[in-house]
Order: structure tokens, then C-alpha cells, then sequence
């Protein structure tokens, strides 16, 4: 049996049913993460002593029938920008580099009530700040099916570590896509909740109204399990909501009979490639012969979108990342004279490009004298936004659309064009901007083996209608989770390689 292809939920039967120890699924997964990380750098931390304690541990509780749940023994990553307890927590940045939390996340410590064994913490891109995992300070994440390409981002650690089979299910962040486009491009699942269902204590802030703690699985099972284990109300978070249902699972269903599934002509016309475009009709057709109705409709004012995104996040993360100075914690420079200096040489030498772009633009659109004519504007922009999606849920129960308008790119090409990966965001920032869950289902792959997502968007607090269609897809193509090709790249190399590996 290989273990390593299971999916969470199969193994967690598995190890339930005494067939497989924790232990035993934590070392496979270790083993797998040495093999590969020298090639695809999906973690910054790997902790093999502590996973190994943690699953002894979670052993322990399975045995005595304290531990009951479909994820219990199951080894999980958590992308680096949430906290835990002593282990080092950087955001992938130099200025928080030795950085150690002296508390947890509240969606990591619902991860261990479930009985997740944690392996390590995943790369991603510097404070979520991209969407290849490109400008992490310990280098590129690559992409388990062609290692010429990116995983996308921010969450590309999370997404290529599941990929690669190098833990079983992790936990990302989205903040404008940062689950779901990268999902797309490593063929895995990826889902963003309706904001505020995971807490975000713990979580170091990108953009604070728009980022939301999500899941990355093999499959839409897994997903589920997953979301139904992170999410809870928590009174350390003002936006922390108070749901009726928890109960993610009971969505697993093949039933998607008169579901309203509208597409959005806006999404599917120029910039989209055609093999992309394709994929994803061929797979809304599927969901029509299982008796969804289908309809095409305008989605207005997403082409505003971009715009309003990148004002908005850029305004709260220079706000966010005004603590990094060099005071508290992480990175201080070495040489300086005076308090002030110590700033500025801490800052400029502690920020990558992209994040220092992203202050600048964010200081001048909160300025005196611009905060009206750009911040304040973009403010309303996504009220029209979320407006345009509320009148399209009144007639549609989910809106099915791209994740990405390509499969993965190539490493190096995006970031020598910022403008040209902030669009790559078109059909995913809208979703945070409405506060709305959306979900990226694999739908098949491009004609050079590179994989293709299918975006889907309901309405707020309606994950349980985006689970039951997914898994009604998957169910009907028999879409499993596909090893990449570029398995092949596995080394013999015995230990975690790249910098950062420390536990």
C-alpha cells in the first residue's frame, strides 16, 4: 500500500482502523518532504522531531478514544504566516527572520483538537505579497508538475507540498486568490470560506478586511473535513462570525438537480486562454447533464476590480507592516546611528521589492489629499462590487468561472512585469472583495501537461452549495488526485535541504 497517495479522510480511516500508525504517516510524509524539498522548496520550516512527538502523541489519544475525528494521526503543513507556539514564523520575510510566537493561531490550535500532526510551515510569498511564490526571502517555490514553473500564490508553498505529496492536506491564506489560483495551477483543491469563518487571531495581516484562512486538499472530501475542523467563532477576533452550521460534510452529496449555475461573460472573453476556457466549459457541461441549469450573464463593474483591490490592500498592509521595525521582534540592522536610522536601514533591508511597493503605494493612497480621491473611492467601488453580486445570487445559486486566465507560467517571467501578475488576479479578487467564498476544483490540463482550475463562487455562507457541486464533479469524472509527472524529480538526497529548513 502507498500511503502517500491516500487522501487525508482515507487515511485517517486507516489509522482509526489500526491498518496505519500516526507515527508511521508522519514519517512517510517526512521522507517524502526530504526527497523532494531540495527541488521544489514548498517549506520554510520542517520539524521532524516535533511532528514525530506530535504523532506519538495523537497515537495515544486515537487508542484511548479520545480522538475521533476524520483527521486524526493525519500529517498537515500550515502555510508560515500563521503562529506557532515557539516554532519559527517568518511571512517568508527577512525582517521577521528568528521570529518565534509565544502563542498559536486559533485555526492551528483547531487543527490540533482535531488531531493534525503539524510537519512543518509552508513557503509563500513575502507577507502574501504575490502570486507565484517568487519573492519569498528563502526562495522560489517550484511546481511539482514542471519545475520550470511557478506554483502560483501566495499560498504556493501550501499548494505544492499537497501536490507533491509532502503532507497530506495545509492550511493557506487568501487574501485576493491566494488559495485558489494556486490550487489551479498545482491541480490540487483549494477553498476560501465567507469571511470571518475561520478566526483570524494568529494570522499576521496582509490586508485585514479582505484575508481569510482557507484549506488545500487532494479532494473535495478532504476540503470539507478540513474546513469543518478551522472554522469556529472567536471572540479574539472582532470579524470572527458566530455560525448556525458548522457541519461542512453533510454537503457531500451527488446531487446538483436545478442548480442555478450562472457564468459570467465578463470572465470568458478576452485574456482568457482557450485551453483554460475550454476545461472549464467542458466541465460546466458535466454539471448540466447531472441536471444543472446553466445560463450566461453580465457580471458588472469586475473590470474595477483590480483597481479597488490594490488600493484597498495596499492601504491596510502599509498600515500592517508598520510594526516591523526592528523593535519588537525579528530582523534589526546591524549598524546604525539613532533611532530613526534604525528604522529605515531595519526596514530597507528587512522588506523584499514587491512589499516595499506595496507600502509605498499604500502610504501615498492614505495620504493627506489622496485618501479621498483613492482610498475612500475604492472603499465604495467594493460596495458596488459586492452590490453586482448580491443581484446576480438573486437569480444564481453559484457562479462558475476561471481560477487564473492561464495554466502556471514560467519562473522569472512574471516578476519582471508587476502590472502583468497583478491581473493574473482578475477572477479571484472580486471574491474577497464581497467578503464571498469560492472554491478551485482540477478540471484537466493544458497540452503541456500543466493543470487547469475551475473557479466556484457562492453566495456568503453558502460553502455547504459550492461542496455539494464540487463533489458532484468529482464524483462524476472520477477526478482523483494525479502524482505530477515531475515525481521524477526526487533526489537522494537525505535531508531537508534549502535555507530555512530548521526546525
Amino acid at each position: 500500500m502507498d500511503i502517500l497517495s491516500l487522501t487525508a479522510t482515507e487515511l485517517g480511516k486507516k489509522i482509526k482502523a489500526k491498518e496505519i500508525t500516526a507515527t508511521e504517516a508522519a514519517k512517510a510524509a517526512l521522507e517524502q518532504a526530504k526527497r523532494m524539498e531540495p527541488e521544489i522548496n514548498s517549506y520554510v520550516t520542517i520539524d521532524e522531531e516535533g511532528a514525530l512527538r506530535q504523532a506519538e502523541e495523537v497515537q495515544k489519544k486515537i487508542d484511548a478514544g479520545e480522538l475521533t475525528g476524520p483527521l486524526a494521526g493525519v500529517p498537515a503543513a500550515v502555510k508560515d504566516n500563521m503562529c506557532i507556539e515557539g516554532q519559527l514564523t517568518t511571512c517568508s520575510s527577512k525582517i521577521l527572520s528568528g521570529f518565534k510566537p509565544t502563542f498559536s493561531s486559533e485555526a492551528v490550535l483547531n487543527l490540533k483538537k482535531a488531531g493534525a500532526v503539524i510537519i512543518g510551515k509552508t513557503n509563500m510569498d513575502e507577507f502574501a505579497m504575490g502570486s507565484t511564490t517568487e519573492t519569498s526571502w528563502y526562495g522560489p517555490t517550484k511546481n511539482p508538475h514542471n519545475l520550470a514553473h511557478v506554483p502560483g500564490g501566495s499560498s504556493g508553498g501550501s499548494c505544492a507540498a499537497v501536490a507533491a505529496q509532502e503532507c497530506y492536506y495545509a492550511l493557506g491564506s487568501d487574501t485576493g486568490g491566494s488559495i485558489r489560483q494556486p490550487s489551479s495551477f498545482c491541480g490540487v483543491v483549494g477553498m476560501k470560506p465567507t469571511y470571518g469563518t475561520v478566526s483570524r487571531y494568529g494570522l499576521i495581516a496582509y490586508g485585514s478586511s479582505l484575508d481569510q484562512i482557507g484549506p488545500v486538499a487532494k479532494d473535495v472530501t478532504d476540503c470539507a473535513a478540513i474546513l469543518e475542523a478551522i472554522a469556529s467563532h472567536d471572540v479574539k477576533d472582532s470579524t470572527s462570525i458566530l455560525r448556525n452550521d458548522y457541519d461542512f460534510t453533510s454537503a457531500l452529496t451527488r446531487d446538483v438537480k436545478g442548480l442555478r449555475i450562472g457564468i459570467p461573460k465578463d470572465y470568458f472573453g478576452e485574456g482568457l486562454d482557450g485551453e483554460v476556457r475550454e476545461a472549464i466549459l467542458q466541465a460546466a457541461k458535466v454539471l448540466e447533464k447531472k441536471g444543472a441549469v446553466l445560463e450566461e450573464f453580465d457580471l458588472s463593474l469586475v473590470r474595477y476590480a483590480i483597481p479597488a483591490y490594490y488600493v484597498i490592500a495596499s492601504a491596510e498592509a502599509s498600515s500592517n507592516l508598520e510594526r516591523f521595525d526592528g523593535v519588537k521582534y525579528g530582523y534589526r540592522t546591524a549598524e546604525y546611528e539613532g533611532l530613526h536610522n534604525m528604522y529605515k536601514k531595519t526596514r530597507s533591508e528587512g522588506f523584499g521589492a514587491e512589499v516595499k511597493r506595496r507600502i509605498m503605494l499604500g502610504s501615498f493612497v492614505l495620504s493627506s489629499g489622496y485618501y479621498d480621491a483613492y482610498y475612500l473611492k475604492a472603499l465604495r467601488t467594493k460596495a458596488l462590487i459586492k452590490q453586482a453580486f448580491d443581484k446576480a445570487f438573486e437569480k444564481y445559486d453559484i457562479i462558475l468561472a476561471p481560477a487564473a486566465p492561464t495554466t502556471a507560467p514560467e519562473l522569472g517571467k512574471s516578476l519582471s512585469d508587476p502590472i502583468k501578475m497583478y491581473l493574473g488576479d482578475i477572477y479571484t479578487i472580486s471574491v474577497n472583495l464581497a467578503g464571498l467564498p469560492g472554491m478551485t476544483v482540477p478540471v484537466g490540463k493544458d497540452k503541456n501537461g500543466l493543470p487547469i482550475g475551475m473557479q466556484l463562487i457562492g453566495n456568503s455562507f453558502r460553502e455547504k452549495t459550492l461542496i455539494r457541486a464540487a463533489y458532484t464533479y468529482e464524483c462524476e469524472t472520477e477526478k482523483q488526485y494525479e502524482a505530477p509527472a515531475a515525481m521524477a524529480c526526487r533526489t537522494a538526497g537525505s535531508g531537508a535541504a534549502g535555507t530555512g529548513k530548521e526546525a
